[in-house]
């Protein structure tokens, strides 16, 4: 899982190198950091939010000098501030009241630039009995945003932060997304706990593991941008691809008047130009007396049945052999004639003479002459 992510974060970071212009800009943008906050009323937080707008005006100057200066303008009234949040890195627009015997807000501030807040470490998985499981790191909801014990700055400066405190402990701040809160975190690193690694936890970092927005807010719906941006009054206007800009054609053309204009050509054969909108009669419905010839159209809520049953219809229609309604009946079968039982008769002799008949005619003797009287 971690060579995949690391290889989607190569691929990231070569589309960015395509595009200095849009990398160069987001890493020197800069703000006051918030360090710490005595004012609970102020609805600010230390490390996460980055002050980078005043009044409507972008904060351009590291002088803190300048920025108190404004403070202290607006005592007894209120200031309005540019908030941009590392969660998500959504920006927000805060009043706060400045009282007149003290005018100040009760925070720290650092002069930072906003692209530390991408050295963030998301914990993808914790092996059992690891010196990370030991501590209690939680897998998928747990991000690592740094330490006491000094900056951290890449992608490897944790993994050498790591091989410093072998075997000896190691305070880190974690932050729970999904109960949107930071605690310290001390565990300590080893080489002997019986697995691989010396945390014994699988690390995410890049473009796809940077801090999410919290679970609070709505989700943004299709077609929101994803991505805020702050305008202030001393930043250069940049005009937007979707609005028209001045001395340039139009995309679109032009409505139709609703006046007939008087550039219509008109053919000679015509003897008049053809008819305006306003002459033309209006389609309020069939005339009396016709009847309009209907037509098959599918409901917006067919279902899947009444498209199968539709089309078993179509089929039967165009079917070309003959069905059993239309076709002929087969003729009955032949009736048996029912014959009288016949009488026997006995046989009737031949003409031709018997073998017995033969020889008694054979033994006869033959008459001879006769004799005469002398």
């Amino acid at each position: 899982m971690s060579t995949m992510f690391g290889a989607l974060n190569r691929f990231i970071s070569r589309l960015d190198s395509e595009s200095p212009s849009q990398s160069s800009r987001d890493r020197s943008a800069y703000g006051f950091q918030v360090l710490r906050n005595k004012n609970l009323e102020i609805s600010v937080e230390p490390w996460y939010d980055f002050i980078v707008g005043i009044n409507g005006r972008q904060v351009d100057s590291p002088d803190p000098n300048l920025f108190a200066t404004e403070i202290r303008n607006c005592a007894g009234a209120s200031v309005n501030l540019t908030l941009w949040n590392a969660k998500g890195s959504r920006s927000r627009n805060i009043n706060l009241p400045v009282a007149t015997p003290s005018p100040t807000l009760g925070i720290t501030l650092q002069w930072t630039p906003l692209s530390v807040t991408e050295d963030v470490w998301h914990v993808l998985d914790v092996i059992a009995y690891s010196p990370a499981d030991t501590a209690g790191l939680l897998p998928y909801g747990d991000y690592i945003v740094g330490t006491p014990e000094g900056n951290v700055h890449g992608e490897a400066g944790l993994g050498e932060l790591v091989e410093d405190y072998l075997g000896r402990s190691l305070r880190l701040y974690v932050y729970n997304h999904e109960y949107a809160v930071t605690r310290l975190v001390t565990l300590t690193p080893s080489r002997n706990w019986g697995g691989s690694g010396a945390l014994g936890c699988v690390l995410g970092f890049g473009a796809l593991h940077r801090l999410p927005a919290p679970m609070t807010e709505p989700i943004a719906g299709p077609g929101e941008t994803l991505f805020e941006t702050a305008r202030f009054s001393n930043e250069e206007h940049r005009p937007s691809s979707t609005q028209p800009q001045p001395n340039s054609p139009s995309v679109y053309p032009p409505p139709p008047s609703a006046t007939p204009s008087s550039d219509i050509l008109v053919p000679a054969s015509m003897a008049s130009p053809p008819p305006s909108s306003a002459t033309l009669p209006t389609a309020s419905g069939p005339p009396k007396g016709a009847t309009r010839k209907p037509r098959n159209v599918a409901a917006s809520n067919m279902t899947f049945d009444d498209y199968f049953r539709e089309g078993e219809q179509k089929s039967k229609e165009e079917d070309v052999a003959p069905s059993s309604k239309n076709a002929a009946p087969l003729p009955p079968p032949p009736k048996s004639a029912k014959s009288a039982p016949s009488q026997a008769k006995s046989p009737e002799p031949s003409a031709e003479p018997s073998i017995e008949e033969e020889k008694s005619k054979a033994a006869e003797p033959e008459p001879g002459p006769e004799s005469t009287g002398g």
